[in-house]
């Protein structure tokens, strides 16, 4: 016997995953758990038995219910399904994830489209923020052909803009979690930041590299991802993280002079694959230490100097990603007035997940 259980599988930025309606699942958070990892195949390297894409960029879920805040139209749970553990972690939001969700919060009948564009404000459970998404939405239908590009992904969609609100210091309580511009572990200095991803950015000659390696190459050196996951274990609770060993935040972001005429040129651990581009949250965070004086992503990256709106190009290893920032620099400080970036999404298909009814029966 087998439980069939309602399930749309979406591209969202660079990411992948399934989205479900919350009254579809369990409602206990340990069967959930147990649910997620037998539809995505989890654990197992390959996720040879489930939908999962054998890499945590496709081991991804979204689940969505009746807005839980007054200011939102919809809430949205994001869970990270581990692969090769038996493991669902709900300690960080997904910004890629999150472009999937307001068509699907269209289609799911939770926002009734109007003739154009619709603007869905999508409550992020997992740290209380809001997101609005604006989806094209001509004659009252969610258009998803379009002719935006993001890097990372082949062809065009139609575009998603998102505009963050109030997303500074959402998991960690402080655009600064530890206080500090420069935090120093083992010699090693860094600036801490969450808005919107906790994020420690570090330079990536201080690990003897030049910032152009290939996530390939950085995932084949042990001995730096057992130096940089050392750092992070020691960071993570002075950033008000607690123990972070079975978390997936914070995200180290190795950060060197631009390659290819953007502000900055990243590497992303996250935390412990190397990211093929970098999470749409995370490159919040690091636009951010651009524009912190006295950073160490401020002492690399190519910026002009001064507050106010401007559009960093953060590069990573498939090519750039664009955010549009509205500060204000009083006294070394910032005060995040905007977050903005595009996005695009694609449904891929609908339908149901199966999953074995020894693990849940459906009830």
């Amino acid at each position: 016997m087998m439980t069939a259980i309602p399930a749309t599988l979406m591209r969202g930025g660079t990411s992948k995953g399934l989205y479900f309606n919350a009254k579809d699942m369990p409602g206990d958070e340990t069967l959930r758990d147990q649910v997620l990892l037998a539809a995505m195949g989890s654990p197992d390297l390959r996720q040879i038995d489930g939908v999962g894409g054998a890499h945590p960029l496709t081991s991804k879920v979204a689940i969505m219910s009746a807005p839980m805040r007054d200011d939102a139209d919809v809430s949205y749970l994001f869970l990270q399904v581990v692969v090769d553990k038996p493991e669902v972690s709900t300690s960080q939001n997904c910004g890629n994830i999150l472009a999937g969700v307001g068509p699907w919060a269209i289609e799911n009948k939770f926002v009734e489209a109007k003739d154009g564009v619709t603007p869905v404000r999508i409550h992020m459970v997992n740290t209380d923020a809001i997101a609005v998404a604006h989806v094209p939405t001509p004659g009252r239908q969610v258009e998803y052909e379009g002719d935006a590009r993001i890097d990372g992904v082949p062809g065009t969609s139609a575009a998603i803009p998102i505009d963050f609100l109030d997303v500074a210091g959402s998991s960690c309580g402080a655009l600064l979690p530890t206080g500090n511009i420069i935090d120093e572990i083992d010699g090693v200095e860094m600036t801490c930041v969450d808005n919107g991803m906790p994020v420690v950015v570090l330079r990536a000659a201080d690990f003897g590299l030049s910032g152009s390696e290939s996530p390939a190459e950085l995932e084949a050196n042990e001995d730096l991802k057992k130096r940089i996951e050392s750092i992070r274990l020691l960071i993570g609770p002075k950033m008000n993280l607690g123990d972070v060993e079975k978390k997936t935040v914070p995200k180290m972001t190795l950060v060197s002079a631009p390659q290819s005429g953007g502000v900055v040129n990243t590497r992303s651990f996250i935390p412990h694959r190397v990211h093929e581009a970098i999470g749409v949250l995370g490159a919040v965070s690091v636009a951010t230490a651009c524009m912190l004086p006295g950073s160490v992503a401020q002492g690399i990256a190519k910026l002009d100097a001064g507050d106010g709106e401007k559009r960093l190009e953060i590069e990573h290893p498939t090519g750039f990603f664009t955010v549009d920032m509205d500060v204000a620099l009083s006294d070394g400080t910032v005060d995040v007035k905007r977050s903005a970036l595009l996005r695009t999404a694609r449904k891929l298909m609908r339908g149901e997940v199966y999953i074995r009814s020894s693990v849940w029966d459906g009830k």
